[in-house]
């Protein structure tokens, strides 16, 4: 369940390390509070350095920019169909740009199947683990 002023783990290449939760963007049905799958807008709080050279590996956000991601793993568990608990050990999201797209191009840790089901198939073909 992440809320307002919520931080998040950035598991892609876009740049960013670490985002803050402004707002969860889906209906109204569980009172601002956001869960695996959910879209959420952040500002980066913690960001990579920029090095001086141009190059196509270059960070694409900077300290402050405001973006859109997608929860990929809570530390609230959440219960599946079959009646299992799944619970991570951090909070972590996927950054976005404006057209819903993956920011960053790799995911370096492990996300949720529950994200198949969402409609984000895009990130759990790109996770190297999925649990």
């Amino acid at each position: 369940m992440i809320g307002l002023k919520g931080t998040l783990n950035v598991i892609d290449n876009s740049g960013a390390l670490l985002v803050e939760c402004v707002n969860v963007l889906k209906q109204k049905v569980n009172n601002g509070w956001g869960s695996v799958g959910d879209e959420i807008v952040c500002v980066v709080k913690r960001a990579r350095p920029i090095s001086g050279q141009t190059s196509s590996t270059a960070a694409k956000v900077r300290q402050g920019d405001v973006r859109r991601a997608v929860i990929v793993r809570t530390r609230k568990a959440v219960r599946r169909p079959d009646g299992r608990l799944i619970r991570f050990d951090d909070n972590a999201a996927v950054l976005l740009n404006n057209k819903r797209e993956l920011l960053g191009t790799r995911i370096g840790g492990v996300v949720s199947a529950d994200l198949r089901m969402k409609g984000w198939g895009k990130i759990v073909s790109l996770a190297p683990k999925v649990v």
